[in-house]
């Protein structure tokens, strides 16, 4: 590998040092699971082309029902929006990004990032199981948040608890002020 100037180095190294110590950091295994942005709506398009390319590609669905004006039919819909799951040696990675749908594979600081095999594991025996199952936003504590349902529609807050009953709080800033409540956490949304 050739040698990197100076400039190069030290973002590296710091990035390096960032993802060990979030904990995420690890020796790139071949082949390793990856995941793979797509163009819109185009994640079954990306399944196949890689599929075809000779990729281990997971693309995990849900299944919803559509409605025409003269039927309804169950269809799959990609669980991650814009997203699909890849297995390959990062020595292929060129191979992976010339798919035609393929918008890129992700990547910090230039580096890409390998996902930890548990958290496909666990995705792939939800979808595999009888459960019910719905995708949901991605939102931590302290996240602002909006209501989409129910009788506080349209008020925005900060999420003090997740749970199936998160408490939202709502603040008048100015006067440093705030009130909570509680709501179904199926009826917020992120901000």
């Amino acid at each position: 590998m050739p040698h990197a100037s100076p400039r190069v180095q030290e973002p590296l190294r710091l990035a390096h040092v960032l993802q060990e110590k979030a904990g995420w950091r690890r020796p790139l295994q071949s082949p390793a699971w990856f995941a793979v942005r797509t163009r819109a709506r185009a994640e079954k398009t990306v399944r196949d082309q890689l599929d075809v390319r000779g990729v281990e590609v997971f693309l995990p669905t849900v299944t919803r029902w559509s409605r025409w004006r003269d039927r309804r039919k169950a269809v799959d819909w990609p669980l991650f929006a814009g997203y699909c799951f890849a297995r390959f040696d990062p020595a292929n990675l060129l191979h992976v990004q010339r798919c035609p749908s393929v918008a890129g594979v992700i990547t910090f600081c230039g580096e890409l990032v390998p996902l930890p095999e548990h958290e496909i594991d666990g995705v792939r025996a939800l979808v595999e199981s009888d459960l019910k199952f719905d995708p949901a936003p991605f939102i931590r504590e302290g996240d602002r948040v909006e209501v989409v349902h129910g009788p506080l529609k349209g008020v925005v807050g900060r999420l003090a608890r997740k749970g199936e009953r998160a408490r939202l709080v709502l603040a008048v800033e100015m006067i440093s002020q705030a009130v909570s409540v509680e709501v179904d956490a199926a009826d917020v949304r992120p901000y």
